[in-house]
């Protein structure tokens, strides 16, 4: 496993101290922040979220590239240029020695969070959907790093499944030959983001917060897998039609197409065209699914440290 050494890392003091103390921490992404929702409401979630956490009893650390720094927590100024700066860049794992040598400002992935995460000793971290396998692989082979990084590092990752805009049942597949685990909290479903049932059985099921807590203690215990996939379902009230998300997702599809967008800059542009086209109610749905996994991973974590 390839980890960045700590010392590389620009801790925050309360995230320090908290690790120090075996005070539970929980990571928190910011592509999220700077890509995935609009200003002024992507600070406001971020605040939220970082709320959930310490009301929780754990300590937030949202991560992000800082003037060429890996920061593992933030001060509200730099969540505040993170959620405000036009410049700021999206970076997976591969972007992270450009980002670095050239000090930008840049938005972690899953991926990148991920990486930056285990390389602080962090091991619950909370997001809206991992990355996966984009619809039409076929013709161009397109997979998120996120999927390789999870089996990479020992970090229990909370999401609403992968993003709704990928090809579920081949995320699955890619997940299962990295040898990632699902657990499907409460769900014998793959989530599918926006809705809560994609239809596509999952192995795993757990009923409790402990039952999590068991499966990773034997996971990690044994040194059988790294990282592990909890797939919690978008609350039932902000759930969107199945049906209408998959006619929007196939007209922002046919629209990056004509406008060839692709790479990184499919996913932002595949979320702001479903806001769009969805009348805001796709962002209300993200900002509540991500609310509901964060308090999870804050669970989780309490339950692991009084284990």
């Amino acid at each position: 496993m390839s980890l960045i050494p700590r010392h590389l890392l620009r801790i925050s003091e309360e995230v320090a101290q908290a690790l120090k103390h075996n005070i539970p921490v929980v990571a928190l992404e910011s592509t999220i922040i700077a890509h995935g929702m609009p200003w002024p409401r992507n600070l406001e979630t971020a605040e939220e979220l970082e709320n959930i956490v310490r009301e929780g009893g754990a300590v937030p650390a949202t991560i992000a590239i800082c003037k060429g720094e890996c920061c593992v927590g933030l001060t509200k100024e730099e969540l505040i240029e993170i959620a405000s700066g036009s410049s700021v860049m999206k970076v997976s794992r591969r972007d992270l020695p450009w980002v670095l040598s050239k000090k930008l400002h840049g938005a972690t992935t899953v991926s990148a969070t991920t990486l930056l995460a285990a390389s602080a000793g962090i091991s619950f971290f909370a997001t809206g959907g991992i990355g996966g396998v984009h619809r039409g692989f076929g013709g161009l082979p397109d997979v998120s790093a996120d999927l390789f990084e999870l089996a990479k590092c020992p970090v229990a990752v909370f999401s609403s499944g992968a993003k709704a805009i990928l090809d579920l049942p081949a995320t699955l597949e890619y997940l299962e030959t990295l040898s990632v685990p699902v657990l499907g909290y409460r769900c014998t479903t793959f989530p599918a983001f926006y809705y809560a049932d994609s239809g596509i059985p999952l192995d795993y099921k757990v009923n409790s917060v402990g039952e999590v807590v068991s499966f990773l203690k034997s996971a990690w215990s044994h040194n059988v897998v790294k990282g592990v996939l909890v797939a919690n379902p978008v609350p039932e009230s902000f759930s969107l039609d199945a049906c209408l998300v998959e006619r929007t997702i196939s007209s922002a599809l046919e629209e990056a197409r004509e406008k060839a967008v692709s790479g990184k800059r499919i996913t932002p542009f595949l979320l702001q065209k479903i806001a769009e086209l969805s009348g805001g109610n796709s962002l209300n749905t993200n900002i509540a699914l991500v609310k509901s996994n964060v308090a999870l991973a804050v669970s989780t974590a309490m339950a692991w440290a009084n284990s």
